[in-house]
């Protein structure tokens, strides 16, 4: 063998042995945003009964590598949260679940205000390269047929003009339930968002992006108990 041909072999055989260890192939874990009012915060429960806090923890049942921040701020309406979007954005959230407008109903604010400044959220989440996922939400009969159908038309509008998932109705199954929501008529007990995050769950996987963050071999998590009951009314004032 030639000298050139052993210091060849010998330069190759240090370049292996002195590379860098291959980069962690490990998943980035999915930052998921809460992004609501009191329904989000989780008034009136313990912080790890809020549908967030149960949320992660279906996610790392399922064997998904995410990582759920409450950002709720009770009574806020949909111009409360468009100031925040830029706050929100901060997080570098890979997807956002948009849990506002009730407060802007009780309150009978303008259709076509909530309907600009949900929008608005929605694009500056979309230009950030945020996935969005619209929580729906109804309103009691005593608001009045137009009102009520004008308020509950938004938010399917706004999943089909932006295509973003839609979750149909957020409280689906626990409005109006005596045993699932506090004594308020409005806020769901821990029991209740356990059923939510049934929901909430559903929407996340027919976005697609759970299922590229599941390590494998885990077993899907098992729905909730109350996941099958009916769908209610929400009684609030």
């Amino acid at each position: 063998m030639s000298w050139f041909r052993f210091w060849a072999g010998m330069t190759v055989l240090a370049a292996l042995l002195w590379a860098p260890p291959p980069a962690h192939t490990e998943r980035t874990p999915i930052r998921i945003v809460a992004f609501g009012d009191s329904l989000t915060a989780g008034l009136g429960v313990a912080a790890h009964e809020s549908y967030p806090a149960q949320l992660q923890r279906r996610l790392d049942e399922g064997g998904y590598r995410t990582v759920v921040v409450n950002a709720g701020v009770s009574g806020d309406t949909s111009a409360g949260g468009l100031r925040r979007v830029a706050w929100v954005l901060k997080s570098n959230p890979d997807v956002v679940i948009l849990e506002l407008g009730a407060n802007d109903g009780l309150r009978g604010l303008s259709l076509t205000q909530t309907e600009e400044n949900l929008e608005r959220i929605i694009q500056r989440l979309l230009d950030a390269g945020t996935r969005v996922v619209l929580a729906g939400m109804k309103l009691p009969p005593n608001y009045g047929s137009s009102y009520r159908e004008g308020f509950e038309q938004i938010f399917p509008a706004l999943a089909r003009r932006y295509n973003v998932t839609l979750i149909p109705f957020f409280l689906e199954g626990v409005a109006a339930s005596a045993t699932l929501n506090q004594a308020d008529g409005i806020h769901p007990t821990g029991e209740g968002y356990r059923v939510i995050v049934d929901h909430v769950f559903s929407a996340l996987e027919r976005s697609g992006l759970l299922k590229e963050n599941r390590d494998p071999g885990a077993r899907p998590p098992a729905a909730s108990p109350g996941s099958d009951r009916r769908t209610g009314t929400p009684k609030m004032d």
